[in-house]
């Protein structure tokens, strides 16, 4: 028996949940992996559904869907704000510089969210579809599975300033400004190599690639020359023509992206910044030797990212078109 009376016993363990809620943070703590268990069951099977049919369509989409769930965690956190139409009221994320002409797959988030309202009307939020697809995207690419924490409410609004004046990482960001821009959303710098290890799929726009190609030296030069051909000097010029992140597998999720690091094949100026003398070069070693060990900090990293400030509880609105308020 307790040497503690019930009732004092009790009034001790309550003030102790409470304060650990409060050490926990609210927010992410009402994230849940088994949210929508009783409210929607099949989410994430239809999810995965939807997405597995995108990829088998284009498999460059898987890295689309995952980059979207980025550039949304980034900008007032998980919150599916980056889906959002320009409005009366406010402008839209879409269209902000490291959105625009780029930011793409969309209309996968619509087939799932239209799917999803005809079982489960306003249940899932646009946030959580998000969240769950760039899980799937990874896996369904040869990626390393995680269980998705749910119950994000989506945003009322969206924040195009945010968005279009430093928030998201720069392809031309030295480490310093990425360190900073990782930590800025409660990241540390192995979550920011981490995180950049997706850059193992998926494709660049040559006008975000066309200065590290040309003018630096930090890139092997054979590779230089290779990347040249589809992207011409010329600012304005062939700006919107793609190349592989990743040069051997860009539609396989693995540890090349580390290994094009180590012999100067990083596409993007901020890829390379991450193997080039400096307090990464070390993390970008293990990950070339240790795919395991990538695959592990990436999950890690991912669940982190996911639980950045999302809105819950009475916060925001569930919306019925992932592309409008209600």
């Amino acid at each position: 028996m307790s040497q503690h009376p019930p009732s004092l016993y009790l009034s001790s363990i309550f003030v102790a949940l409470a304060l650990l809620f409060l050490l926990i943070g609210t927010s992410s703590a009402q994230l849940d992996e088994n949210f929508y268990c009783k409210k929607c069951p099949n989410v994430f099977d239809t999810v995965e559904t939807v997405v597995k049919s995108a990829v088998s369509k284009e498999q460059r989409i898987g890295a689309s869907l995952l980059r979207l769930f980025f550039h949304d965690c980034f900008v007032d956190g998980c919150d599916g704000s980056i889906l959002l139409d320009d409005t009366s009221s406010f402008k839209g994320e879409k269209t902000a510089a490291p959105n625009n002409n780029s930011a793409r797959g969309f209309e996968v988030i619509d087939a799932i969210k239209s799917k999803l309202e005809a079982i489960c009307p306003g249940v899932v939020s646009c946030a959580d579809i998000l969240a769950i697809a760039s899980r799937d995207s990874v896996v369904i690419l040869g990626g390393p599975f995680w269980n998705v924490k749910v119950g994000r409410r989506d945003s009322r609004t969206a924040n195009f300033i945010a968005a279009n004046t430093g928030v998201l990482p720069s392809p031309a960001s030295n480490l310093t400004k990425l360190i900073s821009t990782f930590k800025a959303q409660g990241l540390s710098v192995k979550d920011m190599v981490a995180l950049s290890g997706a850059h193992t799929i998926g494709e660049a726009r040559c006008t975000s690639f066309r200065n590290h190609i040309y003018n630096e030296n930090n890139i092997d030069s054979t590779f230089a020359k290779i990347r040249q051909r589809k992207c011409p000097s010329t600012v304005g010029t062939g700006d919107n023509n793609l190349a592989n992140l990743d040069l051997q597998t860009p539609t396989h999720f693995d540890n090349n992206y580390y290994k094009n690091l180590i012999i100067k094949k990083g596409l993007l100026h901020s890829d390379q910044e991450l193997f080039n003398g400096g307090s990464t070069d070390s993390l970008v070693q293990t990950y070339t030797q240790n795919e395991k060990a990538f695959d592990s900090d990436f999950v890690a990293a991912m669940i982190k990212m996911g639980n950045n400030k999302p809105l819950t509880g009475g916060q925001g609105e569930i919306r019925k078109n992932c592309r409008r308020l209600n």
